[in-house]
């Protein structure tokens, strides 16, 4: 029998196979994992996931090559576009109570295809990222003892010199990974409680770096004499941002655990919401005292932190602050181990991945052949890997996984068809076809202006403005950051792009505005008037401070009593002089001058 082209249709049915978008049954409460976490539960396993070498690591390496002090600022703009990113997860959260985090989102929205890479792209960034907190970990460890263990192991084994390698095998990180993958492997009960314990220990070390940071501030190392604030000008700034991003990536563990959470509607979406505040604020308050403790081209990169207090001769906090980072990148450690296999289980519950990885062990209702391949295979790359080289791909991995999730919300907010696990009943399009157009139509008042997008499908107007939109925003970036580096376009090249580029972008935007969103009412979605109230309370918090606060502010008063004292003195002086000038002014020569004149 001969081989022949494929028929138009088997060409259909195939590409049908790989945009299908999963069905969620009604009963998605049903699990065969174990619901014990309440909303501290998520919120401590955010909060440790997210502080780890991101703290105590990137802070010193972001300020001496590409910020400065201005390192806070870089911190509070990734924390901003993290928000936005968190509020996706808060959303789909709350609609698809599920475990699975971007995998699920992308697979009930987008289809199979993209869901199988998203779940295989974050399989990559978790390992990545496991394998190389745990050697970030083991430095800090063999760093307490004076790298004996490093100088041991390279006595032994002698140095490596091969490309990707590490330069000797890391022992202690491959078995700090293998013993968290015992304590996941004994249940979520047990491996929350053991990053409770890691995590106070380091909110503790954190509170101590802050209040120690703030005693020994030196406002004289953001001076111009040590290099300004913003040596590195914006651009140093945006590059910093950029860099930190994967720090805040706390809340994704969150997601994927929402199927073991006690009431995942309400306990998801609160816990991501004050992960990331508290994330935030630690970053920002953190790099603020580093860079006020010592000049920040003095740091240390590889330990900033420890090393800063080192400089300023309190060696003993910088033991506190290495064992404080010990613990912080050992709970990121956990909640990696503790995240990659849930989603897994996911992919293999679907069909997508192998069944044996869907087994669920009966008395920890864990699962278990997930935790324990995926933590041998993460050993296996802590051990042999030099990750400084693969560590660009974890931001890539998680460039790629919040872009498909901010997509699946845009295309769940306009599709006409809803997972039936959304909160709450959809509308009988049969009693409100009347009153109100269909998800994806256009808005009946913008039909005499826009009439050329009525007559498109539902939801296909929709679908080339939000495919325009993301090529455009890649377009976009593309041009700020390669426009007269890599591309080498003149300036009057680099303007019309990049007002080309914005100018679509924009008018994506507004396509996408035109068309009518679902409205559920308790599905967790921020609407206009939640927006406005909150304008409204902050121009009235602005009015009472410009109004009151700022005049009558203890540090205000303080001033105001320096110049009343400055004043004071100088008026002292000025009845002092007084008598002196008078005798100066009858004096005989003095009166003749001025008689001459």
């Amino acid at each position: 029998m001969a081989w022949g082209l494929p028929s138009s249709t088997s060409l259909v049915c195939f590409c049908q196979k790989l945009n299908r978008v999963k069905q969620l049954e009604e009963s998605t409460t049903e699990t065969s994992l174990q619901r014990c976490l309440a909303t501290l539960d998520l919120t401590l396993l955010g909060v440790g996931a997210t502080v780890g070498s991101g703290l105590y690591v990137l802070t010193g390496t972001m300020a001496k090559e590409m910020t400065g002090p201005a390192v806070l600022v870089s911190f509070s703009i990734a924390a901003m576009a993290s928000l936005l990113a968190a509020l996706c997860y808060v959303e789909f959260g709350a609609r698809v109570p599920r475990t699975g985090s971007a995998y699920l989102f992308t697979y009930v929205s987008l289809g199979e295809l993209w869901a199988f890479l998203i779940g295989w792209n974050e399989l990559l960034g978790y390992l990545i990222g496991g394998a190389s907190v745990a050697r970030a970990s083991s430095s800090y460890l063999d760093a307490i003892f004076s790298h004996r263990i490093r100088n041991f192991t390279m006595a032994h084994l002698g140095i490596w010199q091969v490309p990707f390698l590490a330069q000797y095998p890391d022992f202690l990180a491959a078995g700090v990974i293998l013993l968290a993958s015992t304590f996941v492997s004994c249940g979520a009960r047990v491996s929350s409680w053991l990053n409770h314990v890691l995590l106070a220990i380091n909110l503790l070390v954190i509170l101590f770096i802050i209040i120690l940071g703030f005693v020994l501030a030196r406002p004289h190392n953001w001076s111009a004499d040590e290099g300004g604030f913003a040596p590195f000008g914006f651009s140093g700034i945006m590059a910093g941002a950029a860099t930190c991003f994967y720090a805040f990536l706390g809340f994704g563990v969150i997601a994927a655990s929402s199927e073991e959470a006690q009431n995942p509607k309400r306990a998801v979406p609160m816990a991501i919401i004050i992960t990331l505040g508290l994330v935030a604020v630690a970053y920002i308050l953190v790099s603020t005292v580093l860079t006020l403790i010592v000049p920040w081209h003095s740091l240390d990169p590889d330990s900033a932190l420890a090393d800063a207090f080192y400089q300023r001769g309190y060696s003993w906090a910088a033991f506190i602050v290495a064992a404080g980072a010990i613990c912080a990148m050992n709970t990121v450690l956990l909640s990696d181990i503790f995240t990659l296999p849930r989603i897994v289980y996911s992919m293999a519950s679907d069909g997508l991945f192998f069944q044996v990885f869907a087994h669920v062990h009966p008395r920890t209702k864990v699962p278990i052949v997930g935790i324990l391949v995926l933590g041998v295979l993460m050993a296996f790359l802590a051990l042999l890997l030099d990750l400084q080289t693969l560590v660009q791909f974890w931001s890539i991995t998680v460039l790629l996984t919040f872009t498909f999730v901010g997509t699946s919300i845009i295309v769940l907010r306009f599709d006409n068809s809803p997972p039936a696990s959304s909160l709450g009943p959809a509308i009988p399009v049969g009693t409100e076809q009347a009153s109100a157009p269909e998800p994806g139509q256009l808005r009946p008042a913008l039909r005499p202006y826009l009439g050329f997008l009525g007559g498109c499908r539902p939801g296909a107007a929709v679908a080339w403005a939000l495919g325009v939109l993301v090529s455009s925003a890649i377009t976009l970036d593309c041009v700020l950051v390669f426009g007269t580096s890599a591309l080498h376009l003149p300036p009057w090249g680099h303007t019309l792009l990049l007002l080309l580029s914005s100018v679509v972008f924009l008018l994506s935007l507004l396509v996408l505005w035109a068309h009518q969103q679902q409205h559920r009412e308790d599905a967790f979605q921020m609407n206009y008037l939640t927006w406005l109230r909150l304008s409204i309370w902050l121009l009235i918090g602005l009015m009472v401070y410009f109004g009151y606060g700022i005049w009558h502010s203890k540090e205000n008063q303080r001033e105001m009593l320096g110049l009343t004292a400055i004043r004071g003195g100088l008026e002292e002086m000025a009845q002092a002089l007084q008598p002196l000038s008078q005798a100066l002014a009858q004096e005989p020569g003095h009166t003749e001058q001025h008689t001459s004149a």
